[in-house]
């Protein structure tokens, strides 16, 4: 084990997968010389060539689709989108061809592809650029949704990606890239699925994933210190979806609290609210809150954009709510 940032873990998953399996490749805007907008693929063009590590024209819809015929040919490509916004001009490619293909052909084809992409605010990105978008593909049935938050599942949730044989959106927050966190040194993967509580607890049980499971931590740690006793799970995966351990949070706390950085009308947290009342009702002792972005554009502006992405405080005065 050693200590290395969220953005090295990344890396360090794409150079072992194309070391391990010539059939993975990468493809992406400025992903060559530059090493991509954060990063992530610096030095794999120097070690891989410009036949493994691909730079693409500005077209989303022109070099996704030509991934997609690549993975259904039996390679494995991994498509850097520099934002998750920059989705929806591929939105036929992912959504009516990759989701869809193994489905329509009985099996019989495999679609192999990653498609990495950047999302989130607290940047002053603005509008366009700072946008959590992972709701829109949960509701896409074809494709597994993916949400590290810490350096180690970053890096084996990767390596788990580039090895199945369905499309993967991989959802990487930009405010994540310079955490640190202990990462193992040998090969190892992290299974899809399979939810992890951060912390345990009695009184209410928090649910988050990616970035805003760090203000979840934060949150739990100053509810504490009023004797309030928070659990915290990371999702890790949104598709697959671990509702058994949420559901056993549930019923052992009675109450739960959903946050995350997309906006709250129809976002992740409305689902999970769903299920739960489905689930554990006859547990709850309170209504299950959700916190999210306000229903509103992301802000340039630093002061608004805080206002706007959910904090710790909201997260403690939902917790609040319910007690």
């Amino acid at each position: 084990m050693r200590e290395i940032t969220y953005l090295q873990a990344i890396t360090e998953a794409l150079r072992e997968e194309m070391q391990r399996d010539q059939d993975v490749f990468l493809m992406g805007e400025d992903i060559g010389l530059h090493g991509g907008i954060f990063g992530a693929t610096k030095g794999l063009f120097q070690e891989f060539g410009p036949h493994r590590v691909r730079n693409t024209p500005i077209s989303e819809a022109g070099f996704v689709g030509a991934a997609i015929g690549a993975a259904v040919a039996n390679t494995r490509p991994v498509v850097e989108l520099m934002y998750v916004d920059f989705t929806m001009v591929a939105m036929d490619q992912i959504v009516n061809q990759a989701a869809k293909l193994r489905y329509m052909f009985g099996g019989k084809a495999r679609v192999p592809l990653v498609i990495r992409t950047q999302q989130g605010g607290g940047r002053g990105n603005a509008a366009q650029h700072s946008q959590s978008l992972e709701a829109w593909f949960m509701h896409v049935p074809g494709i597994k949704v993916v949400v590290p938050a810490t350096p180690a599942d970053a890096k084996g949730l990767l390596k788990t990606a580039i090895r199945d044989d369905n499309p993967v959106l991989f959802l990487e927050h930009k405010l994540l890239y310079g955490t640190k966190g202990m990462v193992p040194t040998h090969d190892y993967t992290v299974p899809f699925g399979q939810a992890l509580v951060m912390r345990e607890g009695q009184d209410v049980t928090l649910v988050s994933y990616s970035y805003t499971l760090l203000k979840a931590l934060q949150a739990a740690e100053a509810l504490a210190n009023e004797g309030v006793s928070v659990e915290v799970i990371d999702l890790r995966t949104l598709v697959p979806l671990d509702l058994p351990t949420v559901i056993a949070s549930a019923q052992k706390t009675g109450r739960v609290v959903v946050c995350h950085e997309g906006h709250k009308r129809c976002g992740a947290g409305a689902e999970l609210a769903a299920l739960v009342m489905e689930e554990a009702f006859d547990y709850l002792d309170a209504p299950v809150q959700r916190v999210g972005s306000l229903d509103v554009p992301i802000p340039y502006n630093g002061n608004l954009e805080n206002k706007v992405l959910p904090q710790a405080e909201q997260i403690i005065a939902a917790v609040k709510a319910i007690l």
